[in-house]
């Protein structure tokens, strides 16, 4: 296969979803949609040097994409599982699928390196309804940096009115200490099941804000935490 290689996403391909809200905040998670894979896969191998199929297994639906590989004369194929949505289940399915398919080739692999993005209350118009904390607030990334190791060495996000509401900078080189968005996800599942409060983890460090969870402590706390015992349903 001749030796291309995959670009690095832009601020503007990059889009922002709410991952937990509370009354203290909200994270925040990146991602890309399959209108920039298809972008990207066209800049790259031409709209005629790859393709995608579909196919269930066990019920669930995978995506392949497929590279043309000049020098061997054959597909390449990379092979992935999607989850469906709530709203379009089947359709859902499949785009999350070729989204997959298409991280596996490394488009936009590099937002695995993505540091936990925490922004406070006052900046997150967070409101109450019922017994869920909701927002109406939209955020969008502004500056991205990456250094040569294609990890995340920079970043600014705004609101809806253009005010920066995180800011992120990293170390240029070497691995940043600071968990990731994947680690943090971790975190959370394992609080949820355990029934511990994020508090409770930032008062074991003597710490205030999520943000300032380092690497060491995340470790250790996660460490903690799979020796807890689930809790007890309602």
């Amino acid at each position: 296969m001749e030796d291309k290689e995959i670009r690095l996403l832009r601020a503007d391909e990059i889009e922002c979803r709410v991952a937990v809200i509370n009354e203290k905040g909200l994270s925040l998670l990146l991602f890309k949609d399959a209108r920039v894979d298809q972008k990207i896969l066209d800049e790259t191998f031409t709209p005629f040097g790859w393709k995608r199929t579909h196919q269930s297994i066990d019920g669930n639906l995978y995506c392949t994409v497929e590279i043309w590989d000049k020098e061997k004369g054959q597909w390449i194929a990379k092979q992935d599982v999607g989850i469906p949505s709530y709203s379009e289940k089947e359709k859902g399915q499949a785009s999350d699928s070729f989204k997959r398919a298409c991280f596996n080739w490394g488009v936009g692999r590099e937002l695995y390196t993505a540091p936990f993005i925490w922004i406070t209350a006052p900046n997150a118009n967070i409101q109450k309804k019922g017994e869920k904390y909701t927002t109406g607030e939209r955020f969008h990334v502004q500056e991205i940096r990456y250094n040569d190791r294609r990890e995340i060495t920079g970043l600014v996000i705004v609101n809806s009115q253009g005010k920066k509401v995180y800011e992120f900078q990293g170390k240029e080189t070497g691995r940043e200490t600071k968990p990731s968005g994947k680690h943090m996800e971790a975190l959370e599942r394992e609080l949820e099941r355990t029934g511990v409060a994020m508090e409770t983890v930032l008062e074991r460090y003597h710490i205030r804000e999520v943000s300032q969870l380092t690497m060491p402590m995340y470790t250790n706390a996660m460490n903690s935490l799979k020796k807890t015992g689930t809790k007890k349903a309602a």
